[in-house]
C-alpha cells in the first residue's frame, strides 16, 4: 500500500492538467501502532504526504470507528474530486479488518448471521463502499479506488474476497508463495481477473 502511494500519479495527463490536480486518500483500518508509524514515516520521508489525506484507524480504537473510516475517506475523496476537480486515488486497507468489525457489530446487535458469522447484508455494505468510484457527468475530477484485503488462510472462497471479487469483477491476486520465492511482483495470474481483460488481450 505504501509503495502504491509513493509511485502513484497521472499516467497520461490531459493538456492543461497540472500535477497538483492529483491526490491520494489513504485509509488504513485496524492497524497496530508499529504499522501506523511506518505509514506516517514512509509518507513523510518520500514526500507523499504533500499530496495525501491519511486516515489511520488503530487496532485498539473503537470498532465503530473502523466501520466509519472508509466512508470518511470516500466522502473526502468525493469532495476533492467533484468539488475541487482533482483526480483522486483512494486506497483502503485492510478491508478484512473492516469486515471483521462489521461482524462484531452485527453479533452485538444479535442479528442473524450469514456465511462464517458475517452479516447477511455484508454484500450490500461492501457494494456501497466499492461503488463510490468513477466520474460524475459535468465534473472534472475522478475517483479511482484500490481496496486491499487479506485472505484468511489464503482462501479465495472466503466471504470477504469472494464478495469483493463478485462486486468489483476485478482483482489482483498477490500470492504468498511467490513472495516467499522472491518473485516480484508476486502476482498469481490465474486467479486474478478483470472485466476489462477482453479489451486488453492482444494489444
Amino acid at each position: 500500500a505504501a509503495q502504491i502511494v509513493r509511485q502513484a500519479g497521472l499516467v497520461k495527463k490531459a493538456e492543461g492538467v497540472p500535477p497538483e490536480d492529483f491526490c491520494v486518500v489513504f485509509a488504513a483500518m485496524g492497524v497496530n501502532q508499529e504499522t501506523a508509524r511506518f505509514f506516517r514515516t514512509e509518507f513523510e520521508q518520500n514526500g507523499s504526504m504533500e499530496k495525501s489525506v491519511v486516515f489511520l484507524n488503530l487496532a485498539n480504537d473503537p470498532t465503530i470507528e473502523r466501520i466509519v473510516t472508509p466512508r470518511l475517506a470516500l466522502t473526502t475523496a468525493e469532495y476533492l474530486a467533484y468539488d475541487c476537480g482533482k483526480h483522486v486515488l483512494v486506497i483502503l486497507t485492510d478491508m478484512s479488518s473492516y469486515a471483521d468489525a462489521l461482524r462484531e457489530v452485527s453479533a452485538a446487535r444479535e442479528e442473524v448471521p450469514g456465511r462464517r458469522g458475517f452479516p447477511g447484508y455484508m454484500y450490500t455494505d461492501l457494494a456501497c463502499i466499492y461503488e463510490r468510484a468513477g466520474r460524475v457527468l459535468g465534473r472534472a475530477g475522478s475517483i479511482t479506488q484500490i481496496p486491499i484485503l487479506t485472505m484468511p488462510n489464503d482462501d479465495i472462497t472466503h466471504p470477504i474476497p469472494d464478495l469483493t471479487g463478485y462486486i468489483t469483477e476485478g482483482q489482483i491476486y498477490v500470492d504468498r508463495q511467490l513472495h516467499t520465492r522472491q518473485l516480484s511482483p508476486p502476482i498469481n495470474i490465474l486467479p486474478s481477473l478483470s472485466r476489462l481483460m477482453k479489451n486488453a488481450i492482444g494489444e
